[in-house]
């Protein structure tokens, strides 16, 4: 066959060619939709394992997301002081949401042993005051048997039996509220004595209108009727529904409590809501007549 033969079957080299990058493109092009087929399902496959591992870490600090630990500025609603997520700085005795980042040393104490409530032991006509002695300087309280005879009790009872002895306080609010929370010996925000008393002096003058006036000491609780050993000072006037029983009032080392707020609380999400960034502990509480 001569060399400038023009007849078709001289084409076929050129064809098997063609056809070979024809066949190869298309694996190419197969082996692209393949890649991009995995990829796509390594997505997806991370997005489902990670939305399992949040779903897990919800779960394991469920506890812990019920605590009311945004910094609401606005007055809180009555149902946000009874321990509802929405109520942002109200005085509970729910765990605690801020690990601090404050250097905080001493082993916290367990929870106390006592059952019920312990007997009426004051004298309701008598005069009853307390001393927090804490490491910056020291709190003294006027209590008020009279309008609070059970919270009294109870509270001279628990210092009698240095129940509050080298206890943090473990919740310091800069913001919405102004209070020092203390008297929780797990130091968690969710502990007690072990038992439960009564709501008291919730229609007393000086909390009418929404207001716990700077150099209130109430106790903080998880709904009606649920006080045990938890209670806060108030530093500054604070906007709070009258469901805490007020019991006392300040004396003397209210600029101990505003040196301490200075300090701010050591808030992971800025709310001003937290644990005291300098430790705070009550070294001794002393409270009796006289």
């Amino acid at each position: 066959m001569a060399p400038n033969d023009t007849r078709r079957p001289q084409q076929l080299p050129k064809d098997k060619e063609k056809r070979r990058r024809e066949l190869q493109r298309m694996k190419l092009e197969r082996q692209a939709a393949a890649r991009a087929q995995r990829v796509t399902s390594a997505r997806k496959n991370t997005a489902i394992v990670a939305a399992a591992v949040v779903a897990v870490a919800a779960v394991a600090t469920g506890a812990v997301l019920l605590w009311p630990s945004g910094g609401a500025k606005n007055k809180p609603s009555a149902d946000a002081m009874n321990n509802r997520a929405s109520s942002s700085a109200a005085p509970s005795t729910a765990p605690s949401a801020s690990t601090a980042k404050a250097a905080y040393t001493i082993t916290p104490k367990s929870d106390g042993s006592w059952k019920t409530e312990p007997a009426m032991s004051i004298d309701t006509s008598g005069n009853y005051t307390a001393k927090i002695n804490l490491g910056q300087g020291s709190v003294t309280i006027k209590l008020d048997a009279a309008a609070a005879p059970h919270t009294v009790n109870s509270f001279v009872f628990l210092a009698n039996n240095h129940f509050f002895d080298n206890v943090y306080c473990h919740r310091l609010t800069t913001a919405g509220i102004y209070v020092l929370q203390c008297g929780d010996p797990t130091g968690t925000g969710s502990g007690g004595p072990g038992y439960q008393f009564k709501d008291e002096n919730l229609t007393a003058s000086s909390i009418k209108g929404g207001v716990y006036p700077a150099g209130t000491i109430a106790m903080a609780n998880s709904g009606a009727n649920t006080n045990g050993s938890q209670f806060f000072l108030v530093y500054k006037d604070s906007q709070l529904s009258p469901n805490y029983t007020p019991f006392g009032t300040i004396t003397g080392g209210l600029d101990v409590l505003t040196g301490i707020a200075a300090k701010g609380a050591d808030s992971s999400n800025g709310s001003g809501d937290g644990k005291p960034m300098q430790p705070v502990i009550m070294n001794s509480v002393t409270a009796g007549k006289g």
